[in-house]
């Protein structure tokens, strides 16, 4: 098994279409008049969820009509809902098969499929040509890219000149190695991480510019400890992206909070721009 596909199983495995279709069905939630709302619970499958999509969305500079990249785009939920929030168009790529095909599923049942676009494909190696899109994003994706220095490189190829790049992630923190499981990581193979400094190092080193850097590791605890509560409480819903995270979802929940407070992990946010 090649590392991607490694990688790619570990996100998901069998019909996660059906498995969502099926939650859906708990939630009392029929697929037809389904809306982006609706998924949200499930479909923003990294860390807190839908409220971390819309808060980068608010910082994003997209305008109607333009296209725009999302690198990892999992289940399509946040493409989804930046096509619909902005009027443009985004195209979707990711590794896990499953993933793609439930993307691809969903935005039909939502009637997007103009508007929105998911393929298979390795963000360290882009299937579009240069200067294609108009702003990118990546949420929660770097932890798993073994070629930093190559996703960035790809990354900057493909955008127009002034467009920008946004990028979440957990960055590896000053005082050791994180604790396992954690959600990109079962026991700690096919995780890259590293820290915010050298983030920022190798963006620069691609060629983007225009840095602003945000440390979210106080609004992902908080998060996270949310998440513990609600499943200790046994308030869990129907719908949600623990659905996604196997038998292990709990305890990957609690070692990413503590991974956080033991300052193993440094989640930030950067968005950055192309030169124009």
């Amino acid at each position: 098994m090649t590392e991607a596909s490694m990688i790619a199983d570990h996100w998901g495995r069998g019909d996660v279409y059906g498995l969502i279709v099926s939650a859906l069905a708990k939630a009392s939630k029929p697929l037809e008049g389904l809306t982006v709302e609706d998924l949200a619970p499930v479909d923003h499958f990294h860390a807190r969820g839908f409220p971390a999509t819309v808060e980068l969305a608010d910082r994003l500079p997209i305008k109607p009509g333009t296209h725009v990249l999302d690198i990892g785009c999992g289940l399509g939920g946040p493409a989804r809902y930046i096509a619909q929030r902005f009027q443009c168009r985004v195209s979707g790529l990711d590794i896990t098969k499953p993933f793609v095909e439930a993307a691809n599923k969903l935005t039909a049942l939502l009637r997007m499929d103009e508007q929105v676009q998911v393929r298979l494909g390795d963000g360290q190696q882009l299937p579009y040509p240069d200067a294609s899109f108009d702003g990118a994003y990546a949420q929660h994706v770097t932890m798993n890219v073994p070629d930093r220095p190559r996703f960035f490189a790809e990354a900057y190829r493909v955008l127009k000149p002034g467009a920008f790049f946004a990028l979440t992630e957990h960055g590896l923190g000053p005082t050791g190695s994180p604790h396992h499981p954690v959600p990109w990581s079962e026991d700690g193979s096919g995780a890259y991480l590293i820290s915010p400094e050298e983030t920022r190092t190798l963006l620069d080193r691609a060629g983007f510019r225009d840095f602003g850097i945000e440390e979210t590791g106080a609004k992902y605890l908080a998060g996270y400890k949310m998440a513990i509560e609600k499943a200790e409480r046994g308030e869990l819903p129907p719908l949600g992206i623990h659905i996604l995270m196997g038998a292990t979802a709990a305890q990957k929940a609690k070692n990413a909070a503590r991974n956080i407070e033991e300052g193993r992990t440094r989640p930030l946010q950067v968005i950055c721009y192309k030169p124009g």
